[in-house]
């Protein structure tokens, strides 16, 4: 028996392959979008993930701003900042935020999957959310993905 053909492989910076997937989010629900794109970004869908290593791809999100909220959390889900200053308290609805900048509710929910350290905040610069169908990530040829296909 060949004891070599059952060395793990463990991916650094240099062996990883990444690539460029386009994910279109019209009419689909936030949270289930967050979490399969944070997976691709991550890399757990590759087999040769290591969690340790940016092994993932780089995501373009088109359509970002006809995303889907189940039931009332649009107009009752708030996300809440905090200045680290007496009374620097803010709350901002989900409606009111997707009026200001329609993409940030895809990237407060992918971000909030990732994790929450060095690796995660290099993680979130592999995401591309977009207002519409237009995108400025044509050079790189991004493969178009299905998200029923991923699991």
């Amino acid at each position: 028996m060949d004891t070599l053909s059952y060395k793990t492989v463990s991916a650094n910076r240099a062996t990883v392959q990444k690539e460029w997937v386009l994910v279109d989010a019209e009419d689909e629900i936030l949270g289930r979008l967050a979490s399969k794109v944070a997976k691709m970004i991550r890399g757990k869908h590759k087999s040769n993930y290591t969690p340790h290593v940016d092994c993932g791809d780089n995501v373009i999100v088109i359509n970002a701003d006809k995303i889907r909220l189940s039931g009332n959390k649009m107009d009752e889900k708030t996300y809440i900042s905090y200045s680290e200053y007496p009374g620097g308290q803010k709350s901002i609805t989900a409606a009111e935020l997707m009026k200001k900048k329609p993409t940030a509710l895809v990237e407060k929910a992918v971000r909030g999957m990732l994790p929450k350290n060095r690796l995660g905040r290099a993680l979130f610069n592999n995401l591309h959310a977009v207002e519409g169908t237009e995108h400025k990530f044509e050079a790189q040829k991004p493969k178009v993905i299905k998200l029923d296909s991923i699991k």
